[in-house]
């Protein structure tokens, strides 16, 4: 029984792995994307935009759409549409057609990674289960990341469809893996009514929380989402290989996650972890105005340190406080978060386009700072 768990957990974090590069393979190639077909910058970043914006409210009302399913069946009904639907991406020639097949992906990975977690928490052994969901976070950095690395070289050798082809027929072959998961379960999605959503926004802990990720997530996808065109401009030596490879800091999330709770300790406090993240975030993004490569991968590093210590303190904070009404607060946590990242994507690209990047990093660390002021509100809490 136990290689059949490890089977399981092979396929289920194979399966978060290519969800994720679905959600963040353009990212880095957004500029080919805009030269290739006459875009204007804003068209061009939408495509972010597109896939991210139904996770901001996708943690919340999928309870009502999917109600309780067998998680097997929709897992493989899901990653079969994904699959298909990169493929049709990577055949399609008109931006309308491409941007409306992003949507539809955005759509069904929300509810992908939802019915993952729901299913490594079912397989597990109860006294196991905060081991298995930090390697199903390590899986979504590790995704997140080679599939911006891998979109980049693969559109410099061979052109940007290849790699989406090859993701799709990746998750055709998952399609046909996942019949081997060896447990059928069935999950209750949560159906949080508006009355218990505003009893937990009345909570100052938890909106101050909600507020100050909002505003993290939206500044770290603007310059994720930006920083291709702005590497892109800076030489014609800069290949997309060059621009996935800068999103290598994204990995510092792998040790941070694993290594929270020591973090917390060693910082005497979560709000005091929180903010000394926010100042290192803070501080990374002055890096950003040098416009030399080398500095910006360091940046990066320093960024993504920044983040993912807010990020992986605040997440657990919203669980140690929430108590019973945990599913709820985690799905509002993940709701802000992601509205954050979706309005990230394109808002501040009009500093960018009208006003230049170093006002685009000037407002970006102008949200941060205030950002601080959420921080020290949790603090006082």
């Amino acid at each position: 029984m136990q290689k059949v768990q490890n089977a399981d957990f092979i396929i289920v974090y194979a399966c978060t792995i290519l969800a994720l590069c679905t959600l963040y393979a353009v990212q880095p190639i957004q500029p080919l994307f805009e030269s290739e077909f006459s875009l204007t910058r804003f068209e061009a970043v939408i495509f972010t935009t597109a896939i991210m914006l139904p996770l901001g409210f996708a943690p919340i009302f999928y309870g009502y759409i999917l109600e309780s399913v067998s998680l097997k069946r929709f897992l493989r009904n899901a990653i079969l549409l994904l699959g298909i639907l990169e493929l049709l991406f990577a055949a399609s020639d008109t931006y309308p057609l491409l941007l409306f097949i992003r949507a539809l992906q955005g759509f069904l990975i929300p509810a992908i990674l939802t019915s993952l977690m729901s299913y490594i928490s079912f397989i597990t052994p109860k006294e196991l289960v905060q081991q298995a969901i930090g390697y199903y976070i390590a899986a979504t950095i590790f995704g997140g990341f080679i599939g911006r690395l891998l979109s980049g070289i693969l559109s410099d050798l061979f052109g940007w469809r290849v790699f989406f082809m090859l993701l799709g027929l990746a998750l055709l072959v998952m399609y046909g893996l996942l019949i081997y998961l060896s447990e059928e379960a069935k999950v209750s999605f949560v159906k949080p009514k508006a009355k218990e959503i505003l009893d937990i926004l009345h909570v100052k802990p938890f909106a101050t929380i909600f507020a100050m990720m909002f505003l993290i997530f939206f500044v770290f996808q603007a310059v994720l989402n930006f920083l291709p065109f702005r590497l892109t401009s800076m030489s014609s030596q800069i290949g997309f290989g060059k621009v996935g490879l800068m999103y290598a800091g994204y990995i510092i999330g792998f040790v941070i996650s694993v290594r929270v709770l020591w973090l917390i300790k060693f910082f005497k406090g979560e709000t005091r972890a929180i903010i000394i993240g926010i100042f290192i975030y803070l501080a990374s993004l002055q890096l950003f105005y040098i416009g030399n490569y080398a500095v910006l991968f360091v940046a990066m590093f320093a960024l993504c340190a920044g983040f993912f210590i807010i990020h992986s303190v605040a997440s657990g904070l919203i669980n140690k406080l929430a108590h019973e009404k945990r599913a709820i607060s985690n799905g509002l946590y993940l709701s802000f978060y992601y509205a954050g990242g979706a309005f990230g994507t394109f808002a501040p690209g009009v500093f960018f386009q009208y006003l230049g990047w170093n006002a685009f990093i000037v407002l970006l660390s102008t949200i941060v700072f205030a950002s601080l002021f959420f921080a020290f509100k949790v603090n006082k809490n």
